[in-house]
């Protein structure tokens, strides 16, 4: 039996750097934070069983590996030679589907266990790049390589992409009472809306892969994200909770420019209305858009922001930072 825990992120500047139609052309940067949520995994190979069993928000028993409708499992079990004889469970601490990066954080954790069930221990950076190989390559996800990162690395961390996809992963240290303030003052709310993130990011990739205005406009908008994703990264090093605050709006001035699926009326209202009366300098859907979590940051205690967020049916979600990125919990002889 093999257990594993992979953390969720918070990207916190350069979303949508990531994809491959952009990074290709300029580079990409991403700065991410991994949550203290996780998903959970637990496999195994049984003794005198052949059926591929799956445990979680959308059970399966069958036959084959093949037989499977998990598109992630299925690909995965199949680059490892596993067809029958496999049992697994998951269950995630937050829901999928809300803007954390769940399936990449899933899919990390599931490859984890599989090469743990072989007695072996992959390098982070080949477990990312597995991962997003069986996503982008062989899936045809139009996703970015953020996801894959953050969940196998943890921490917090940059992500320097080259033109040719290759991935320097740097990690950034704060003093602990920097880092306390900054979590203490950026809050992140549920706002009970689920969206699937490849709706969003098609926008963006048909945008990046046409001609004319549409191009120039998407360029231009992630060139201005990808310039503050390195003015963010700067302001939590400095200590600079202001101008991170500030810069939070920006991003969501820049971001909305690309899509018009990144929020929903409602959040754009609740949004100009906590900027205008309870404190808040800036804020962000957390990852592709529309829909799932809420950061919102505020200088002052936040005690009327959290009152205002509650009577609005959006609980704020208290985290901390993962360092550890997906680990095997336990490695158990069947």
């Amino acid at each position: 039996m093999i257990s594993t825990r992979t953390p969720l992120r918070v990207t916190l500047g350069g979303g949508g750097t990531d994809l491959e139609s952009y990074y290709r052309r300029d580079g990409g940067f991403i700065f991410a934070m991994a949550l203290d949520k996780y998903i959970h995994i637990s496999a195994h190979r049984p003794a005198f069983h052949d059926h591929v069993a799956l445990m979680g928000p959308d059970p399966e028993n069958v036959a084959r590996t093949t037989d499977l409708k998990h598109e992630l499992v299925r690909a995965a079990l199949l680059r490892h030679g596993i067809d029958t004889g496999f049992e697994a469970a998951s269950i995630g601490d937050i829901v999928g589907g809300t803007g954390l990066g769940s399936s990449s954080c899933f899919l990390v954790g599931f490859l984890r266990a599989l090469h743990a069930l072989k007695g072996a221990e992959p390098d982070r950076q080949a477990l990312a790049e597995e991962a997003c190989d069986l996503e982008i390559n062989v899936l045809a996800k139009g996703i970015g390589k953020q996801d894959q990162y953050m969940a196998a690395f943890g921490g917090l961390t940059t992500l320097d992409i080259a033109p040719d996809g290759k991935v320097r992963v740097g990690s950034v240290a704060l003093d602990p009472e920097v880092e306390a303030a900054f979590i203490a003052h950026t809050h992140i709310y549920y706002t009970g809306l689920r969206r699937d993130a490849a709706v969003i990011l098609d926008d963006q990739n048909s945008a990046m892969l046409s001609d004319g205005d549409r191009r120039r406009q998407a360029a231009q908008s992630l060139g201005a994200i990808k310039d503050l994703g390195y003015r963010i990264r700067d302001a939590w090093i400095a200590g600079d909770l202001e101008g991170w605050g500030r810069m939070l709006h920006e991003h969501w001035v820049s971001k909305k420019q690309l899509s018009s699926k990144i929020s929903w009326p409602h959040i754009d209202q609740l949004y100009d209305h906590v900027r205008a009366n309870l404190g808040v300098t800036g804020g962000k859907v957390i990852g592709a858009g529309g829909g799932g979590f809420l950061m919102l940051f505020t200088p002052n205690e936040g005690r009327e922001l959290e009152d205002y967020m509650a009577s609005q049916n959006m609980p704020r979600l208290r985290y901390g930072i993962d360092r550890g990125g997906t680990q095997v919990l336990l490695s158990q002889a069947a």
